[in-house]
């Protein structure tokens, strides 16, 4: 009954403890959690899981704190273990209180595999100093603390690891156990790689979130005595609070000396909500004559103040110091990472990673410090949310070195190497995001099998490769992207034997980096792709290559860039047959290269021929190759093959197999297709298709140092540079060749040249022409040198697409001046040269843009002086025009007889017919008189504006002067009688001044009048007049607009700007200011009446020379005043009349030719005008105390005639007598 009331209580005991722990559990969980109740982990949890694994054993009961332990207390409250403990078997410790080991205490159960288990609801304290040493340590508390100096310690006290595991060694090797990664081993068999041979298995790989496995013991080297290592013990730790760690934590491998392996590191699993301190948490493999491997740990802390220090390392290999035993995993389940970190110790052993979880995925994993991973799977995808971190010397290779037949799929947000290696036995799928290496390597080894020979990186935003950075797969490799690709310098490369590149925004090739395809000394299982060396037919797929940009190895590309916008080459770029599809431009500077030399065919369609010696000629192209010849035997070179137009054929060889006395023709390089052409190429570097020198001759001048071989081939041709393009650029640095190879020294002939061919896309003619091509560089295929002249090369062809009307050669540019081009072709011969006879003698050709189609060809005239389109002077064409020199001269003869015919009777017409009748009555209605029919027109307007012009009219002021340079106009600063009433005289010296400072000229404007007249005086009076006019004009726009017509005294005149006006003659030499009423003066007095103005003068225009006679200026203003008291038709018959008799005055002769004016005054002009009480008299006024005089006439009333008036409203001029009189000059 005891027995069964005992078991009964140890089975309640069971449960109560399982259903406190769910309960804590699930407890921590709701309350920490950082992940969402909808989140994709739950719901996996909710979907189908496997059955639950079979429920641990039992615990045994608790021990007591008193009589157990020898503690103080008790577990429910509070137990203090105060005195050192060893224990001699499991302990379970359980109770509700707290449990507290003091500083300096040591809790030991020094036995292999022992447990020491405690499970408390309140806290747990580790004092300082404290140690508890057992196989397995498992706590669970609601906080703990692990102080300075404690530690619990598991190493070399494991248990038996999982059945079923190899992790400890076999044999009498003394390697290393496995666990977390695998045990070193010492010893290497021979036809093994180092990394072929390990010590103990890894094991435990799918519970490193969750580990619970004792590490193996080491290996030994001795038949009687084990002295291998024992494996670490194992901890478990899970705290639903704070976590204080300031103490070590070990589950390291036991040291196996010199004679023994190292064991493997254990277990240590830790949760807690928050964990602060810097402690030491290790699960190392033990060192020994081969390290063991590293354990396995793994943290699931939601917070973390301090970092401890965690360390899973392989143990160090006294025996091979260079091998220690593999790295251990860490797992960290907060950011779901991954971290393999062997502690910067070299080992060749590995890590193994086995199957990556699907669901949830790991967010990073870390591989670093000369840790060396390895999946060693047929098939397996590494996917994870973030990062692929390989870091200081770290390595990770997919597969078995020896059987490359595996496919594998890596997918990541970033993948970053740091002077690391990952190694792919297989084919690699690789999808990131952002692929970063920095003196780092991806080797690729596809082996010989086919289905796995084609591998492909894709990185949609990035791919960098710095120091020295390496991509090298010995089969068909595609790196796709989509935003930049940059090889940053020297050593950087990506080469594979058969290379696409594609998708990318943009391609850098940096100083000193390399694409490359094919391999350059390829090993033997590397996979070849077959050139079509045999055959002459162009592949459709040179000229029309496939839309897509898949790694297709049927292609005859073995180097692609396809997609790409813009290409950068500062590097080298080679391959056999390189291909840029659906660029847009390429950009190869000073440092760059582009080549297929030495890349084509070893034979082909033009290889070479050889003497019985051994004596090879060159090959063929688009040359032939150079003769063979020893003594006075001599053998053909290589035939000539291909198409001129559109090349796209591989260069031939030597013909010889052998690889170390044979040479190669060029390969292809092609840039763009017949569909998507190339937009731009610029190239100050080189692109180069040369063919292959022999190896063992170098050429300096007549000089030549050659090899002991009995062979002396020839070399090879040059291959083909084919260019779809829309422009082209070489720089002064840049070369464009196909030459031939130099044949050997011993009498090898030199390879032909090879094709060069631009087809060009587009190429814009006429007017809307634009040069396609700046070269400055050199283009070259030229044929190789041989040991005479006999066996140089022929020379290739360089070929463009047919130009367009106007346009020739290669370039297409424009045919030279003085030729035509009427039908499309490239050749130099096209371009005719002008006829002859179609060019006038003082004319030349002239360029036209897009060149000249056509005849007539264009040309111009050797200087200004001549006129198109004969080129003759404007009095040649005069001459030409009306006959030639012998008409012109009779036509012009006849034309001055009836010129001067037409002036003489013009001048006695003036004289005779302009009289004036007697006095006559009054006429009645409006009658108009016909003798002047050419003023009929006027007598229609004088009654209209010009009566309201006159009301207001007050006075008309003559400016003083002729308006010359050295006599300009100029006014009196005193302002005449008549118009002091509505003046202020201040305000009008002001305005004076600023007129006569208008009216003044430059001095330069003289002095370049009077040059004018010394050299040719028209155009010296052009000038004057021009001046005269601008000065009118400036005169008339300050009254008009500028001046604030400050002196008058009327309001309204002074806001709209009105009151003054500026006129002059037609010649521009007299002119006069009118001064108006404003309408707000509110006086009677005011405008006066014509006679009230009396006597009233008006001056002359002209000066009486051939161009400006005298005459009256009959304006509006005038007609109007006058037509008070004269009818309008009297007087412009009057002053027409009188017009007609000043034109016959003359300057010189004032005396005489004045006596007709004033006769004709007395008898006809004054007799017509008494009737209307108005007499006119001609007058002369002073006008400048230089002496310089104006004419004009007084005009006054019949009633005054007989008295003696003042002249004081002549403007300052002197006083005259009422009389009709002249000074005679």
């Amino acid at each position: 009954m005891a027995r069964l009331r005992s078991r009964f209580l140890h089975c309640l005991t069971i449960v109560f403890y399982t259903t406190l722990i769910s309960h804590s559990s699930s407890t921590l969980e709701s309350d920490f959690s950082i992940i969402d109740s909808d989140s994709e982990v739950l719901l996996f949890h909710q979907d189908y899981s496997p059955p639950a694994p079979p429920p641990p054993p039992p615990h045994p009961p608790s021990v007591s704190c008193t009589n157990d332990l020898g503690g103080i207390g008790s577990l429910d409250s509070t137990c203090k273990i105060v005195a050192d403990l060893n224990l001699t078997r499991d302990v379970y410790i359980a109770g509700k209180g707290n449990f507290y080991i003091l500083p300096g205490v040591r809790f030991h159960c020094p036995s292999l595999g022992c447990s020491v288990t405690v499970n408390i609801s309140g806290n747990f304290s580790l004092g300082e100093g404290s140690t508890i040493v057992t196989g397995t340590f498992q706590l669970g508390a609601y906080n703990a603390s692990f102080y300075n100096g404690s530690a619990v310690n598991t190493t070399g006290w494991a248990g038996d690891p999982p059945p079923e595991t190899s992790g400890t060694p076999q044999g009498l090797a003394g390697a290393g156990g496995g666990h977390g990664g695998r045990g070193a081993s010492c010893i290497v068999e021979d036809g093994k790689l180092p990394e072929d041979v390990w010590g103990g298995d890894a094991y435990s790989w799918s519970s490193l979130q969750n580990p619970w496995s004792y590490g193996s013991k080491g290996g030994t080297t001795s038949k009687e005595v084990d002295y291998g290592g024992v494996g670490g013990g194992r901890v478990k730790i899970i705290i639903k609070d704070l976590l204080e760690m300031n103490g070590s934590l070990l589950a390291d491998g036991g040291d196996g000396g010199s004679k023994g392996g190292g064991g493997s590191g254990g277990s240590i699993y830790i949760k807690a909500r928050k964990m602060t301190g810097s402690g030491w948490i290790s699960a190392c493999g033990g060192n020994g004559f081969a390290g063991g491997g590293g354990g396995r740990v793994s943290v699931d802390i939601f917070s973390r103040h301090d970092e401890p220090k965690i360390d899973v390392y392989g143990g160090i290999s006294h025996g091979c110091p260079e091998n220690a035993g593999a790295a251990g995993t860490l797992y960290d389940a907060l950011p779901c990472s991954l971290t393999v970190d062997n502690h910067n110790l070299a080992t060749v052993t590995e890590t193994l990673l086995l199957e990556f979880p699907h669901r949830p995925l790991w967010t990073n994993v870390y591989i670093r410090n000369c840790a060396r991973a390895t999946v060693p799977l047929l098939w397996t995808r590494v996917q994870v949310h973030g990062q692929i971190s390989l870091l200081c010397r770290a390595v990770l290779s997919f597969g078995l070195a020896h059987y490359g037949s595996s496919e594998f799929e890596l997918l990541a947000e970033e993948l970053l190497m740091s002077d690391s290696v990952i190694k792919v036995y297989g084919a690699l799928r690789m999808t990131v995001k952002i692929f970063l290496m920095w003196n780092s390597k991806l080797q690729i080894d596809g082996g010989e099998d086919v289905t796995v020979a084609t591998s492909w990186l894709e990185a949609s935003n990035l791919v960098v490769l710095k120091e020295s950075s390496v991509i090298h797969s010995n089969a068909n490799l595609g790196v796709h992207g989509q935003g930049l690709l940059n090889l940053s310098g020297p050593g950087d490369t990506i080469q594979a034997q058969r290379l696409v590149l594609s998708l990318f925004y943009s391609i850098n090739v940096g100083p000193g980096s390399i694409l490359r395809g094919p391999l350059e000394n390829a090993s033997s299982d590397a996979i070849t792709p077959k050139l079509y060396c045999e055959h002459q037919d162009c592949p459709i797929e040179l000229l029309h290559p496939p839309e897509d940009c898949n790694v297709n190895s049927t292609l005859s590309f073995t180097l692609q860039i396809c997609r790409v916008e813009d290409v950068t080459v500062e590097g080298l770029i080679k391959g056999s047959v390189v291909h840029f599809h659906r660029a847009r431009t390429v950009s190869v500077w000073s440092s760059g290269i582009i080549s297929a030399s030495g890349m084509g065919c070893i034979g082909g369609v033009g290889r070479g021929n050889f003497l019985y010696n051994g004596i090879g000629s060159g090959g063929g192209h688009g040359g032939r190759g150079g003769l063979a010849c020893y003594n006075d035997s001599c053998v053909e070179g290589g035939i000539s093959y291909g198409h001129r137009e559109l090349p796209c054929e591989l260069g031939s060889g030597s013909g010889i197999e052998s690889p170390d006395d044979s040479t190669a023709g060029g390969g292809i390089i092609v840039f763009g297709s017949m569909e998507h052409p190339l937009s731009s190429l610029s190239v100050e570097g080189a692109v180069r298709a040369d063919g292959e020198s022999f190896e063992g001759t170098v050429w300096k001048q007549e000089y030549s140092v050659s090899n002991d071989s009995s062979i002396a081939p020839g070399g090879g041709s040059g291959g083909t540079v084919l260019l779809f393009l829309h422009t082209l650029t070489l720089g002064e640095s840049a070369i464009l060749s196909s030459v031939g190879g130099y044949g050997s020294s011993k009498g090898g002939g030199g390879g032909g040249g090879g094709r060069i061919h631009f087809h060009w896309s587009y190429i814009p003619s006429g007017d809307v022409y634009q040069p396609i091509a700046r070269v400055k560089g050199s283009i070259h295929a030229r044929g190789g040198l041989g040991r005479d002249k006999s066996g140089v090369g022929e020379n290739g062809t360089v070929t463009g697409k047919a130009c367009p009307k106007g346009l020739y050669g290669t370039f297409c540019v424009e045919c030279p001046a003085g030729t035509y081009k009427n039908v499309t072709g490239s050749d130099r011969s096209l371009c005719h040269r002008c006829p002859a006879s179609e060019l006038p003698h003082r004319a030349i050709y002239i360029a036209v843009r897009g060149g000249n189609a056509e005849t007539p060809c264009p040309y111009e005239c050797i200087s200004d002086r001549y006129d198109m389109p004969h080129c003759y002077t404007a009095l040649e064409e005069l001459i030409y025009t009306f006959g030639g020199p012998w008409l012109f001269s009779l036509l012009l003869v006849g034309l001055l007889i009836l010129l001067a015919l037409v002036l003489s009777v013009a001048r006695t017409k003036f004289v005779g017919v302009d009289e004036l009748p007697g006095p006559s009555p009054p006429q009645h209605g409006h009658q108009i008189d016909h003798s002047f029919p050419f003023l009929e027109s006027l007598n229609e307007v004088m009654e209209t504006n010009r009566a309201e012009e006159s009301q207001s009219h007050i006075h008309r002021m003559y400016f003083m002067g002729p308006n010359s340079f050295s006599e300009p106009w100029h006014l009196s600063h005193t302002p005449a009688e008549e118009i002091k009433e509505i003046v202020y005289e201040g305000a009008y010296g002001i305005f004076v001044d600023e007129i006569n400072a208008i009216a003044a000229y430059q001095w330069w404007e003289g002095a370049i009048y009077t040059i004018l007249s010394i050299l040719a005086y028209p155009v010296a009076w052009s000038w004057q007049q021009w001046r005269r006019r601008m000065k009118l004009q400036q005169l008339r726009e300050f009254v008009r607009s500028e001046y604030d017509h400050a002196c008058l005294r009327s309001c309204r005149s002074r806001a709209l700007y009105e009151g003054i006006k500026v006129s002059a003659t037609s010649d521009l030499m007299s002119a006069f200011v009118d001064f108006f009423l404003g309408g707000d003066e509110k006086r009677t007095d005011l405008p006066p009446r014509l006679p009230q103005k009396f006597p009233m003068a008006i001056i002359f225009g002209g000066d009486g020379s051939y161009m400006a006679p005298f005459s009256l200026q009959n304006d509006n203003i005038l007609a109007s005043l006058m037509s008070q008291l004269v009818p309008p038709t009297t007087w412009y018959r009057l002053v027409a009349g009188l017009n007609a008799q000043l034109r016959l005055v003359c300057r010189g002769w004032l005396t005489v030719t004045f006596r007709p004016v004033l006769r004709w005054l007395g008898t006809h002009a004054n007799p017509a005008l008494r009737n209307h009480g108005v007499r006119i008299e001609l007058a002369w006024f002073r006008s400048a105390p230089g002496g310089y005089c104006q004419y004009g006439l007084l005009v006054y009333s019949v009633e005054e005639e007989n008295g003696h008036i003042s002249l004081g409203n002549t403007n300052g001029r002197v006083r005259t007598e009422l009389r009709s009189r002249i000074l005679l000059a």
